[in-house]
């Protein structure tokens, strides 16, 4: 009865709602005439009535690319009659169910895209969809591996039918994420089809036969694979899918667990199992000539840094490729040798390509020259890219589809390595160009791109980078250290580059965590690291650890370190001489960082009053404000208004009291470059732990600095042919040497080093056969007797000829 009552409530809230034009039904997101149906909402306590009932939350709220994950829709009621129908991204549809309690449930679909994606929730079957909310889908390589089948020895998977590797597969799963008592364990194949860069270029996902039916669900399965049969053997890669036996063998969109997409080698055809090296051979011959009549993508690629230091610092641009990471155990597969690769982030403009730089446990890049485990570019970005859904777009498969298997067509099925390297040759790094990076940490204090310190203690909202030629716009809003102290700290950072998502990061609630938000929504990482935004992503492997990058390539980090906020920023050289704001102008003169907006430079770095008027020039105003403004202290205080608050005059100086308690721990605490900032945010702000992480803040910087200096690099240099190379770094001080087999001489330099200026010392090394001086004169006097021979007997030839002409003449 209970229940009942609570339906009809509901119910007569939404009509009254829709009466008076309030209801967030297909409002999401808009503020209306009496009520909100904004994210912002809840918190300012303005929501429309029946808000929770149509701007839904659900949970899970991520799952695989693949599909299968079943979620519950949070705060929603149903009809148990309902028939409730699920719309992802606007055309994929899936069938829920409501449970005992009136909770819808929906199962995710098979995609072709990742990150958040729109989800449409219908109660009358399909007709309408008044319910909306967001779906995160995920790469399957960036998935945790408990949400996944796992192929026991996946190396025998993929390697099956080759010599010496056979037998039985095995795999595993958790039973519960298929809610059945038995299931049916299926094989999904994946190709593309058409012809590549053009309109009939199509992806597909196919259903291709069943491995078992009606299997126990004890998280466990054993077979001795077979050739496929009717056609299924020419599909090469795919995956394997558990799901629940009521439903029709093949059915899409239903409840499932996957194994990772995987090169198919166990259910490849007999001729694959008798001659797999011959058989990959014809393929990899195959490959190279539709290499050689498609597009090149290799001009487009950005440069890979020349150092493992560099790759991982350049976080604006590079992150970590999950196939060989140094933070968990270098499993590198694809590339023997390697410690850690990363990719660039954005894809190539053209082709949507992409690029990986792999590097070895000196640091030094590895490449394909001198290594089967060399960095290789990519036709098709392992993470997709923009527009997604078509080729060679698809994030992964279309990846494996066109650098993967052949990688094992040419590399690992057989020993033709040669032709895959032609096609993804290394890139060096002498294209490459370090960013340039900025910092604001503490109390707050700023290093410039150009390197100049200061302090700047307004309150209020200011430009910490803003570019108008590149629409790249990031803001910080500082606020008060204490009620009692004279000074600030940064407490959001929110950034926008051209129309894409704003992206806010700030100090959450309990003053201890991140607080992320999109839109003025705030995100959840509790289920996955990474999240693929509109024009940005935003990877928070910790609570304390946001990194937001963008297509430009441009990079911002925010860290919290004893509650502070330290915010660094990274720049890549096409926006030189583009930017302005408290992070001055990047263009490697430090002398007009600080810019007031009138034009005017400071003259006088050191005197903290002009340097006071510069960031009181760089407040934001209200219509170019990104932040998100959710309750009525930062409505009262930001929202409306001045952006800086003139009322609130800072501790320009620090003081000097020998007597002051908190003299002695400054001392211990802050020594060295940089000791500055310590002492102020400690003398000032009256908290030693502020100082430490303000220390802690700006010798991170210095260490980033380190690591992102430029380095020159002089070309990859091949050995010699019948000769050796000792030596595979080609950056500035390497140095290579070369030396010949038996039988031939060196000519050229034997040892060449890589100078500053980008050129190798010496000359070309050149590997001489043995001298044949007898050979070549006995040749040539030869030669020159059978020239005489022949030009005697043409003489005499001649004057017989003649002789011959005069008698006939006399008769």
């Amino acid at each position: 009865m209970e229940r009942f009552s609570m339906l009809i409530f509901v119910l007569l809230v939404a009509c009254i709602c829709r009466t008076l034009g309030n209801t967030c039904e297909r409002q999401c997101g808009k503020k209306l005439f009496t009520c909100s149906c904004e994210p912002t909402c809840k918190s300012l306590k303005t929501c429309c009535a029946d808000y929770s009932e149509f701007c839904v939350e659900i949970s899970p709220y991520s799952g695989s690319i693949m599909g299968g994950t079943e979620f519950v829709i949070l705060n929603a009621t149903f009809n148990n009659t309902s028939n409730l129908v699920c719309r992802f991204h606007g055309n994929a549809v899936t069938e829920g169910y409501v449970d005992g309690d009136r909770r819808g449930h929906c199962v995710s679909p098979l995609l072709y895209r990742t990150g958040l994606v729109s989800v449409e929730i219908s109660s009358d079957n399909g007709t309408t969809f008044s319910r909306t909310g967001t779906w995160l889908s995920v790469h399957t390589g960036k998935l945790d591996s408990k949400f996944k089948a796992a192929m026991v020895n996946s190396t025998q998977w993929q390697y099956y039918g080759t010599p010496n590797v056979g037998g039985t597969l095995n795999m595993t799963w958790n039973p519960s994420l298929v809610r059945a008592d038995k299931v049916n364990i299926e094989l999904w194949g994946y190709r593309e089809t058409g012809e590549p860069y053009e309109t009939d270029w199509r992806a597909e996902w196919k259903y291709l036969y069943t491995l078992a039916k009606d299997h126990p669900n004890t998280g466990s399965f054993s077979f001795v694979p077979k050739p496929g049969q009717n056609g299924s053997s020419s599909w090469e890669l795919g995956s394997v899918r558990v799901s629940s036996n009521v439903h029709q063998e093949g059915k899409s969109h239903v409840q499932a667990v996957w194994t990772e997409d995987h090169a198919l080698a166990w259910q490849l055809e007999e001729k694959f199992r008798q001659t797999s090296s011959a058989w990959a051979l014809d393929k990899c011959l195959a490959w190279d000539k539709l290499e050689e009549r498609i597009p090149s993508f290799i001009r487009e690629l950005i440069d890979c840094p020349c150092t493992l230091a560099q790759a991982r610092a350049d976080t604006g641009r590079f992150h970590t490729d999950y196939g060989c990471d140094i933070e968990k155990g270098s499993v590198c597969t694809y590339h023997p040798g390697a410690v850690h690769c990363v990719r660039a982030i954005q894809a190539s403009p053209l082709y949507g390509a992409g690029q990986q730089c792999c590097y070895d446990s000196n640091g030094t890049q590895v490449l394909t020259g001198d290594s089967i485990g060399g960095s290789t570019p990519d036709r098709a970005h392992d993470w997709g890219s923009p527009p997604y859904d078509i080729p060679p777009h698809v994030p992964g498969q279309s990846h494996w589809v066109y650098d993967v298997l052949s990688f094992y067509y040419c590399c690992l099925w057989s020993d033709n390595c040669q032709y895959y390297f032609k096609h993804r040759p290394s890139s060096d790094c002498r294209q490459y160009k370090t960013p340039s990076t900025a910092v604001v940490f503490g109390d707050p204090h700023f290093v410039t791109f150009d390197g100049v310190s200061y302090s700047f203690n307004g309150r209020g909202e200011y430009n910490l980078v803003t570019s108008e030629s590149k629409q790249l716009s990031v803001q910080g809003r500082t606020e008060p250290v204490s009620g009692t102290i004279n000074a600030t700290k940064l407490t959001a950072v929110a950034m926008k580059e051209s129309y894409f998502d704003i992206v806010e990061v700030r100090l959450a609630s309990d003053q201890n965590s991140l607080e992320v938000l999109r839109d003025g929504k705030s995100l959840s990482f509790s289920e996955q690291s990474w999240i693929d935004l509109n024009g940005v992503s935003v990877f928070s492997p910790s609570p304390t650890n946001v990194t937001a990058m963008f297509r430009s390539g441009a990079g911002v980090e925010v860290r919290l370190r004893e509650g502070i906020m330290t915010t660094t920023v990274l720049l890549p050289e096409s926006f030189k001489s583009t930017t302005l704001g408290l992070l001055g102008r990047m263009n490697g003169d430090p002398a007009d960082d600080l810019t007031l907006n009138n034009g005017q430079v400071v003259q006088n770095q050191s005197n903290p009053e002009e340097v006071f008027s510069f960031g009181v020039s760089c407040a934001i105003t209200q219509l170019s404000s990104l932040f998100t403004y959710d309750t009525k202290y930062l409505l009262d205080t930001y929202a409306s208004g001045p952006k800086h608050h003139v009322g609130f005059i800072p501790v320009f100086s620090i003081p000097e009291n020998p007597n002051d308690p908190l003299a002695n721990e400054t001392s211990k605490i802050c020594s060295g470059e940089g000791s500055q900032f310590c002492r102020y945010d400690i003398l000032v702000g009256r908290s030693p732990s502020m100082g430490n992480a303000s220390r802690a803040s700006f010798q991170s910087h210095i260490s980033l600095m380190k690591a992102l200096a430029p380095v020159a690099a002089c070309g990859y240099v091949a050995a010699p042919a019948n000769g050796e190379k000792l030596g595979v770094s080609y950056v500035q001080g390497a140095k290579l040497t070369f030396s010949c087999n038996d039988g031939y001489t060196l000519q050229g330099s034997q040892d060449r080093v890589c100078q500053e200026n980008g050129q190798w010392s010496g000359e070309m090394a050149q590997c001489v056969g043995p001298s044949n001086t007898a050979g070549i004169i006995a040749g040539s006097v030869i030669g020159g007797i059978v020239l005489i021979l022949i030009i005697t007997m043409a003489v005499l030839y001649c004057k017989r000829q003649s002789r011959k002409s005069k008698a006939g003449g006399s008769f």
